[in-house]
């Protein structure tokens, strides 16, 4: 798997309507940690957040996935509510008429997200796979 980050002037042409979470980590120190990290190693994030609740958005085009052969997905690391989310747009698709629908692929999002902590564990030098504190992911 490769990352590309989509930087401030692309974001609104990258982010699809289907890019939904996948996790919410509550832990403080890992939250900072990756929000530094991010910042250190990509400069401004993808969204310039206006509220306290949302302080950063970095937005990836995921290459190298076995499951995205004909185009890359979405991968969003950000925060809200003080809690770490990553999202991604595995497992949906938009119909025609640019609503997000549910593909095959959608009951292996829990597979997916592991596979992804993995991967950014290993490339932004991160903890995540490391830590198991309660989580949501959209169902």
């Amino acid at each position: 798997m490769r990352l590309e980050f989509v930087p401030v002037e692309e974001f609104f042409f990258a982010l699809t309507l289907s890019v939904r979470l996948l996790e919410e980590i509550d832990d403080q120190e890992l939250l900072a940690e990756m929000r530094s990290h991010l910042h250190t190693k990509y400069g401004q994030s993808s969204t310039i957040a206006a509220a306290q609740d949302n302080t950063f958005n970095y937005v990836f085009r995921l290459f190298g996935h076995e499951h995205s052969p004909e185009a890359p997905l979405m991968i969003s690391i950000s925060d809200w509510n003080g809690k770490l989310r990553l999202s991604s747009d595995y497992g949906w698709t938009l119909s025609e008429e640019r609503k997000p629908v549910r593909t095959d692929q959608f009951t292996q999002r829990s597979d997916f997200t592991q596979q992804l902590k993995a991967f950014l564990q290993e490339d932004l030098n991160i903890p995540l796979t490391e830590h198991r504190p309660p989580s949501t992911s959209e169902k």
